[in-house]
């Protein structure tokens, strides 16, 4: 993609930590143990801090204080606590930018990773590999930012309309977040099944073959930047979306959770 490659040689590309990039060698082997994850998030002592605060956080309901890696894996999980990781990590990795309302941009990309994974366990996707994609989904926001301050500007202009980030983007820059984080991904070495997903993360429907994850994240997004009751919210989803992913409406509106449900790194 020309225009794109275009457009990475004016970025600066964010520094990922090494316990980060040793973490992402991770994602694609299947037979990684939970020691061999605490060891490498045991290298970078303030990522264990926050590690643990969020672990003894009311989000893993814990009844007994989690006191080292090993404890919070036992409790939350290899692959959870894996992606949380991750997700600090490059949240440290990119600096304040101005035009940009950091707690909003943060807070909106929890939520995205919410729902990503609420919508990924219904239907049998890995719901932590929807977790990480919907929270990265938007880096490629930051990097617009990089580039050309004033548009990012005029792309964060009120009010966020759903999906109007995406089409500020597409008409500003020539292609949305998703196509900037594919390739950021890619260059970070993420598997190609997240760059897949984020490629087409704006057109689900235009992928072919259709990517389960890109559809997902498409919509979690859309939720994240939504306000209402879950009956309000879930009636302005595209129907096509919905039904390429065989969602059960009656489940979505029983089980609607909150954007407030999402806690923040």
């Amino acid at each position: 993609m020309a225009d794109l490659a275009a457009f990475f040689q004016s970025v600066k590309l964010p520094v990922m930590s090494e316990v980060a990039h040793s973490l992402i060698q991770t994602l694609d082997d299947e037979d990684v143990s939970a020691n061999q994850i605490s060891q490498i998030i045991s290298r970078d002592p303030a990522l264990t801090a926050k590690l643990l605060r969020l672990a003894n956080s009311a989000r893993f309901g814990v009844t007994r204080q989690i006191c080292s890696i090993d404890d919070a894996i036992t409790m939350a999980g290899m692959a959870q606590v894996r992606t949380l990781s991750l997700a600090a990590c490059m949240g440290d990795s990119f600096p304040v930018m101005p035009g940009l309302d950091r707690a909003e941009f943060w807070g909106s990309s929890m939520a995205c990773a919410g729902y990503a994974k609420w919508l990924a366990a219904s239907i049998g996707v890995d719901s932590n590999q929807a977790w990480l994609a919907g929270m990265m989904l938007r880096l490629g926001e930051l990097l617009i930012g990089q580039v050309d301050a004033a548009s990012l500007i005029e792309i964060e202009q009120q009010p966020h309309l759903p999906g109007g980030r995406w089409e500020r983007e597409q008409r500003l820059i020539g292609f949305s977040e998703g196509q900037i984080t594919a390739e950021l991904a890619r260059r970070w070495n993420f598997p190609n099944t997240l760059v897949n997903a984020f490629e087409s993360a704006s057109e689900p429907m235009a992928s072919k073959p259709f990517c389960r994850l890109s559809a997902i994240i498409h919509l979690a997004s859309l939720l994240a930047e939504t306000g209402g009751d879950g009956q309000e919210v879930l009636a302005t989803l595209p129907h096509d979306v919905v039904s390429a992913l065989q969602l059960d409406s009656q489940w979505m509106q029983a089980k609607f959770p909150s954007k407030d449900s999402f806690a923040e790194l």
